[in-house]
This record gives structure tokens, C-alpha cells and sequence, in this order.
């Protein structure tokens, strides 16, 4: 009896678990302020904790559209899971390596540095601005416009929350106010925050369109492409009918000729007249052909051989 209990139990262990039925997709948002939960992506996990933690990327053109931006590169981690939703924090951003590569040349002047600084909430922030001067510059340069491109990030960063900071590191507001201060030093060829890293969190702002409110407005909106898909194939369906009828109405007079057929048999009808002179002795025969006279003939139903008399005595009968 023992033998047939193990047996099952190893039979019951060879047997492999689908682990793909108990998993589900949640739907990776954006963080509430300052995206509005935006829709960004989709991920796969059993249990919200396999999902919490877990780091997003996509490039800024896949966000928002914008296309001179496709070397930058996103990153969300999510921190919290509502259901089928995955809310994430927008921790950072970098350049792609090849694009950073491509700004450095040979006789051109490279400053960079690494800098910390606190928001207005309580977030720290790590930027790493890169700076490209037109020709080789000296090491002093190099060290003003280090100095002042830092105070210009700091400055910033203290005045605004770390909603405004994300704003400004995507559209390049905080860029052209860097470029603006250093190029006084020394003209750029070109400038960027290569690099932003949230190291700690702050205080999360409360403000902003809830979660629910997002899924009517998605709701509405879905309701609303619905209706409008409906009213174009509506639309097409009534141009085709449309088409349709004009094509059968311009085929009608077509069949006409053939519904006055009796008209064409009317000569038929009228045989007997052209037999009324055959019949009458005031037609002068002389004066006809014989190929006239033949015709008469053949509709009389008499024999047309012989010469133009008999055929003249023949028709007088």
C-alpha cells in the first residue's frame, strides 16, 4: 500500500504546472501628476507582487509623439497595483550611448558632471548635463562653465517640484536655460542632460484626475470612437445603396427597345396591303422592273419564271 502512495505522489510531481492560466496583464500607467495615469504599456505577472518593483522603459518618442526625441529613454518603476492597473514612478532618464557618442569629435571640448538636487517636495534628483563646446577649450573654461551650468541646475531644481523638473528635463526648458548661462563663457555646439536618476522620494502629490475618473474618461472615450465607427460604416453603406439604385436606373432606358418589339412587327401587319395592287387593275405593270414584277409575284404566291409579258399576263389574272 505504500509502494501505490508513492507512486502516486511521484506521478502527481512529474506533472507540470501551466503557469501561464494563473497569470493576468495589468496595465502599466504613467504617474498621476504630471501624466494623468497615462496608458503607456502592458505586463504580465500572477500576483501584484511579482509585478511591484518592476522597471519600464520606452523611448520619448513612444510617449509622446515626439520624434527629434527618440534617443531618450524613459524609465517608470511601479510602485502600486489597483486591480488591473500597475501605477508607476518616473525615476529617471538617459541618453542612448550612440547618440552621446556621436557628439563627441576630435577638436571639440566635452563637459560633463554629476549633480544633486533637492524639489521643492522633498525629492532628490541626479542630473548629469553634458556639454559640447565648438573647438577645444582650457581646463579653467571648462571649470567656470562646469560651475555655472551647476548653479543654473540647482537653482531650478529648489524653486520646482519634481513634476515640473520631469517637465522641463523632457521638453528641454532646463537645457536652454543652461545653454543660455554658459554661452557667455564659451559658445556651445550643443547641450543636454544625458542622464537624470531619482535617488529618494519626496512628499506625492494628491492633485490630478483620480483613477476611476481616468477609466470614465477612457470609457466615454472608447463609447465615442464606437459611435463614430459606427456612423462612417453607416454612412458607406448608405453611399454603396445609393450607387447602387443610380446604376439600376441608368440600365432601364437600355430595355426599352426591347418591351416596343410589337411596334417593329407592324410592317408585318400591313402584308396584305402591298398585296392590294396585285389585286388592282389601275397599276401599269409596263412601267415596273422585273425584279418589281418577280417580288409581286412571289407575294401572290404565283410561279416568277418567264419573260417580262408573262410575268405582266400572269399578275393580270
Amino acid at each position: 500500500m505504500a509502494k501505490k502512495t508513492s507512486a502516486k505522489a511521484r506521478a502527481a510531481a512529474r506533472k507540470q504546472r501551466d503557469k501561464w492560466k494563473t497569470k493576468r496583464w495589468y496595465t502599466i500607467r504613467a504617474p498621476r501628476h504630471p501624466w494623468n495615469f497615462k496608458r503607456i504599456g502592458e505586463t504580465i505577472g500572477e500576483t501584484d507582487e511579482h509585478i511591484l518593483g518592476r522597471v519600464y522603459e520606452m523611448t520619448q518618442q513612444e510617449f509622446d509623439g515626439n520624434f527629434s526625441k527618440m534617443h531618450v529613454v524613459m524609465r517608470f518603476r511601479v510602485t502600486e497595483c489597483v486591480g488591473q492597473d500597475a501605477l508607476t514612478t518616473f525615476i529617471g532618464h538617459h541618453h542612448q550611448t550612440d547618440h552621446t557618442r556621436r557628439q563627441i569629435r576630435r577638436y571639440r571640448g566635452k563637459v560633463d558632471d554629476v549633480v544633486d538636487a533637492i524639489t521643492t517636495d522633498g525629492y532628490l534628483v541626479r542630473m548629469k548635463p553634458l556639454i559640447i563646446t565648438q573647438q577645444r577649450v582650457q581646463t579653467s573654461v571648462k571649470q567656470d562653465m562646469r560651475t555655472r551650468a551647476r548653479d543654473v541646475i540647482i537653482a531650478f531644481t529648489s524653486k520646482n517640484t519634481y513634476a515640473d523638473v520631469q517637465m522641463a528635463l523632457l521638453d528641454g526648458k532646463l537645457e536652454e536655460e543652461i545653454e543660455k548661462a554658459v554661452k557667455s563663457i564659451y559658445p556651445v555646439r550643443s547641450l543636454a542632460i544625458r542622464k537624470s536618476q531619482l535617488l529618494q522620494e519626496g512628499v506625492v502629490p494628491s492633485f490630478g484626475p483620480t483613477l476611476d475618473e481616468i477609466h470614465a474618461d477612457e470609457q466615454r472615450q472608447a463609447a465615442e470612437l464606437k459611435a463614430k465607427k459606427a456612423a462612417a460604416l453607416a454612412a458607406a453603406m448608405a453611399e454603396e445603396e445609393a450607387e447602387s439604385d443610380a446604376d439600376d436606373a441608368s440600365e432601364e432606358p437600355e430595355e426599352a427597345p426591347a418591351e416596343e418589339a410589337p411596334a417593329e412587327e407592324a410592317p408585318a401587319e400591313e402584308a396584305p396591303a402591298e398585296e392590294a395592287p396585285a389585286a388592282s387593275d389601275d397599276v401599269d405593270y409596263s412601267s415596273m422592273t422585273v425584279a418589281e414584277l418577280k417580288e409581286l409575284l412571289k407575294a401572290a404566291g404565283k410561279p416568277v419564271s418567264g419573260k417580262k409579258a408573262d410575268l405582266i399576263a400572269r399578275l393580270n389574272e
